[in-house]
């Protein structure tokens, strides 16, 4: 993967934060998209710091246009467009379904699935010209099984991420491009965090594994799906959940 070009969203923290470092130590060139600019740029500079090559995007994948400059800044710096990891999410833990209101079902949508489908269309272009390329959306076990640790809003998106990825595997394999999805389950981030450790707990018990997951867990994953092993894999879903859900 020497030389590839990766744009990771949300890559400021968490899981898109370790797959940018994860893919920077095997000489990639990193655009980190993130709408936490601050953040973004810290990941950066912890790259640069390595010995990569990364720039900063500010991103809000919800906007056709920020999705689109995002991939016009990387091919302006980099010269090409190789391999896209769509992981900017958010969610909120509405405990009651009824309480979930317009506003916030609107939001998570926007972000998780419109961003998804806003970034994976103008990642196209330069894929389909180059006849290569690697897409890469984080979903979760939540879009397999829903989850009380996940609003019902975001089990919903994480769904509708699956079905992207299979809709968008089958247009795009004459070109040469790949597209699977990540479902991690619960794994040791700040989203997770917010749960409580009871909560934790109770995951890690059903857990064969007996642990989180971490992020890195998910960056080594990605990682396969970027790489020329995974040439011959497209419209998966790949589960990162330490045994809890086998499919």
């Amino acid at each position: 993967m020497r030389g590839k070009v990766a744009v990771i969203t949300g890559a400021g923290q968490g899981i898109g934060k370790s797959i940018a470092m994860l893919f920077a130590s095997e000489k990639m060139r990193i655009a980190v998209a993130e709408v936490n600019q601050e953040a973004g740029n810290r990941t950066v500079r912890e790259i640069q710091q390595s010995g990569g090559e990364a720039i900063s995007v500010h991103t809000d994948v919800s906007k056709r246009a920020d999705a689109d400059r995002m991939v016009e800044t990387t091919l302006k710096e980099f010269g090409s467009l190789d391999v896209l990891v769509n992981n900017a999410g958010i969610n909120y833990l509405t405990p009651v379904y009824e309480d979930v209101n317009e506003e916030e079902w609107d939001r998570v949508f926007a972000v998780n699935v419109k961003g998804v489908h806003f970034c994976m269309s103008a990642a196209l272009s330069p894929m389909k010209r180059q006849k290569w390329g690697r897409i890469i959306n984080i979903s979760s076990i939540a879009g397999k099984q829903g989850g009380p640790g996940s609003g019902i809003h975001y089990s919903a998106t994480k769904a509708a991420v699956m079905c992207l990825t299979k809709q968008f595997a089958r247009y795009v394999a004459p070109f040469g491009i790949t597209v699977n999805a990540i479902a991690p389950g619960l794994h040791d981030t700040d989203m997770a965090r917010m749960l409580g450790p009871e909560a934790i707990q109770r995951y890690i018990s059903l857990s064969p594994l007996g642990r989180l997951g971490t992020a890195e867990d998910v960056a080594y994953a990605a990682l396969f799906l970027a790489s020329k092993g995974a040439a011959f894999i497209t419209g998966e879903v790949l589960d990162v959940n330490g045994g809890v859900l086998m499919d």
